[in-house]
């Protein structure tokens, strides 16, 4: 019996990580080394995101009862102040740091606060005591001022970093609390790091709606004010109703379906919690159902819902189901929560002890007590208002009901297309459909011929990815006569696949979302590529230009180096990554793929079918599209002079041609 072989480790290889190679990030540097792990990106959205961690523990001051009133200033130089009269941020040295104010050890160090036990806070919406340090680590200026025991103090900070210690900078016999002074550093958000004052004053309006019991007033300069006039200069933002005051603002002019909206506030004590919703039902809510809905934890905005979401639309729809079950009306079977959900506009905020987020910018509650919290008590108040008001309730259930029965026509006309046009298809190498009822997040992958439609079925989702291979090149449509397109039975498959009945498109009843262009990365599959391209803007044109016609872009090369592997979609890609990703020791070997027939199903779905890790090209028509049409006449057209006239003006426009 032989001794099996010892792996040798490569020299190239050996050596190399040691532990110096370990870094070890002090104080605030992992913040500005990776800035999105703290506030979400970089973008408009992380910008913000500051003025959020700043105001979010001023409204926790006035949550918890020892402040009444926040001031916000945006002035001309681009600097934010946030300020409140609550107890001001501890200035006496920190027991573990005695050379250092409780101020400096919140303002430098991740994870340090007042708000992991319930002795200073009962609800809070910081919890990992890391906000107010990320904005001071992102900020190339902030300055920090505490009024307490009649005494003023201040410390000032750069890139995270004290400039000094705590000072005692005057009496303040009539002050208290604490402002927060800070201007974004433009080396992590660009250049660009101007807040934008509409978007400031949404987010303090709405912590208004959410504390009845503070004020906030709002100064901006009139130099950041957008040119509508929908943003004041001076303001003072209270609301004597909370969230109802808040749903009459997002309605507006929305035609409700009842007269009066389902509002209510209930405080179950600190162990369990509060909650307060303020909903309607609206006859055009708008596109975008996740807007329609707000949801706050502890003050703090969460975009993403969560379970005090999910709590207010299960209470909603048991509710109106059990109504309609008492009033022995069947239709109400009918009812889901989407039916529910659709066309409401309202807001639900909950105060609970220790919520559990997803993620540092808290956009979603994962608390599963919250989702039963809110279940429980809105469920009992709808109970009652729609036993309270029997027209009202009526009027909302035949509406709901209504929403029902038409999501359901919906469903069905999708799902009798879908088999029909599955029934009828009879193709070389078949259409591999896929599972999905509905078009929404579906696509139809025409591909180049049996062997790559076989490996595209393997790569494929099957839930959402359906494949039709093709038989080489289809018909010309700009050049064949009009008879002879109607009657090409590939073409007449390709419109039936996706329910387009008597040449008539219609964008809502297409069977999928997305049309992809598969072929091979050469002259004939470009030459495809072109023929399916003139067939859609010739046939379905209303396809294109609703942006639902792509082009896959499978890569060319397939670079190995060791276990290390890598694609590239040209030459040029090939010589960077050459220089770049495989540069280092050891072997390389360089693939061309001839074709999508080569690739296995494994390459396939990583480089050109999977969504995260795919590279694809929408279609889109230009401007002009009328000199378009003249070019797809001279080039697909019947007439060769015209082609000869293209070739002979642009073939010095040619560079390497790859044949």
């Amino acid at each position: 019996m032989s001794a099996r072989p010892q792996r040798k480790v490569d020299d190239e290889f050996s050596g190399e990580y040691t532990a110096k190679d370990i870094e070890v990030l002090e104080g605030l540097e992992p913040v500005r080394r990776r800035p999105g792990m703290y506030i979400g990106d970089t973008g408009e959205r992380g910008l913000h995101h500051l003025f959020a961690e700043v105001l979010d523990n001023s409204m926790d001051e006035a949550i918890a009862g020892y402040a009444d009133r926040i001031e916000i200033i945006y002035g001309a130089d681009g600097f934010l102040d946030i300020s409140d009269n609550g107890r001001g941020i501890p200035i006496d040295p920190h027991p573990k740091f005695p050379k250092k104010s409780a101020l400096e050890v919140i303002l430098t160090t991740l994870h340090a606060g007042g708000k992991f036990t319930e002795k200073n806070y009962t609800t809070s919406g910081g919890l990992h005591g890391v906000g107010i340090s990320v904005v001071n680590a992102l900020s190339d200026s902030l300055v920090v001022e505490v009024f307490r025991n009649r005494l003023a103090y201040a410390q000032s900070y750069a890139y995270g970093k004290p400039l000094g210690p705590l000072k005692q900078v005057g009496a303040s016999p009539n002050r208290r609390g604490t402002n927060v002074r800070f201007r974004p550093d433009p080396k992590i958000f660009g250049k660009d790091t101007a807040f934008k004052a509409a978007r400031l004053y949404q987010m303090a309006k709405a912590k208004a709606y959410l504390h009845r019991g503070v004020e906030i007033r709002w100064r901006c300069d009139p130099s950041h004010l957008p040119a509508n006039n929908s943003v004041p200069a001076e303001a003072v933002l209270r609301a004597a109703d909370g969230l109802k005051d808040f749903l009459i603002d997002m309605v507006g002019t929305k035609t409700q379906i009842t007269t009066a909206s389902f509002a209510g506030r209930v405080k179950r004590g600190d162990a369990e919690g509060a909650v307060e919703w303020a909903v309607t039902w609206v006859e055009d809510p708008g596109d975008d159902e996740s807007e329609n809905v707000k949801s706050f934890c502890n003050a703090i905005p969460t975009p993403d819902g969560g379970a005090h979401e999910a709590g207010l639309k299960t209470a909603l729809t048991k509710g109106l189901k059990a109504y309609g079950e008492l009033k022995n009306d069947r239709r109400a079977n009918l009812i889901a929560a989407e039916d529910v959900a659709g066309t409401a506009m309202g807001a639900v905020s909950v105060f609970i002890r220790d919520p559990k987020f997803q993620g540092q910018t808290k956009d979603r509650l994962m608390s599963p007590e919250a989702a039963k919290l809110v279940e429980n008590v809105v469920r009992d108040a709808f109970d009652h208002w729609l036993a309270g008001a029997p027209k009202e309730a009526d009027r909302l259930l035949d509406w709901v009901v209504t929403q029902a029965e038409e999501r359901l026509r919906r469903r069905k006309e999708r799902d009798v297309a879908r088999q029909s046009a599955t029934r009828r298809l009879r193709l070389p190498g078949k259409l591999a459909d896929c599972a999905r009822a509905g078009s929404d997040g579906t696509e139809l992958f025409i591909v180049e011929g049996d062997s790559a439609g076989g490996s595209a079925k393997q790569a494929r989702d099957r839930a959402t990815q359906a494949v039709l291979p093709l038989r080489g090149k289809i018909l010309n449509i700009a050049s064949a006569t009009g008879d002879k397109a109607r009657n090409n039975q590939e073409l007449s498959d390709l419109a039936l696949a996706l329910g387009v009945v008597s040449g008539k498109v219609k964008l809502e009843d297409l069977r999928y979302e997305r049309v992809v262009i598969m072929t091979d990365a050469d002259v004939d599959g470009a030459h495809i590529a072109a023929l399916l391209i003139t067939f859609f803007y010739r046939a379905m044109p209303e396809l294109v230009r609703a942006g639902r016609l792509y082009m896959a872009m499978p890569p060319l090369y397939r670079i190995t180096q060791g276990t290390k592997t890598g694609y590239a979609s040209d030459q040029a890609d090939l010589d960077r990554q050459l220089q770049t990703t495989f540069s280092g020791k050891g072997k390389v070997e360089v693939g061309r793929f001839k074709g999508l027939g080569e690739m296995t199903a494994a390459q396939l779905k990583v480089t050109t079918m999977n969504p995260g890790t795919r590279t694809i090209a929408r279609v889109v028509t230009p401007v002009d599209e009328t000199a378009f049409e003249e070019l797809v006449e001279a080039l697909m057209g019947k007439k060769p002079e015209l082609r000869f006239k293209f070739i002979s003006e642009n073939a010095n426009l040619a560079g390497d041609l790859d044949l």
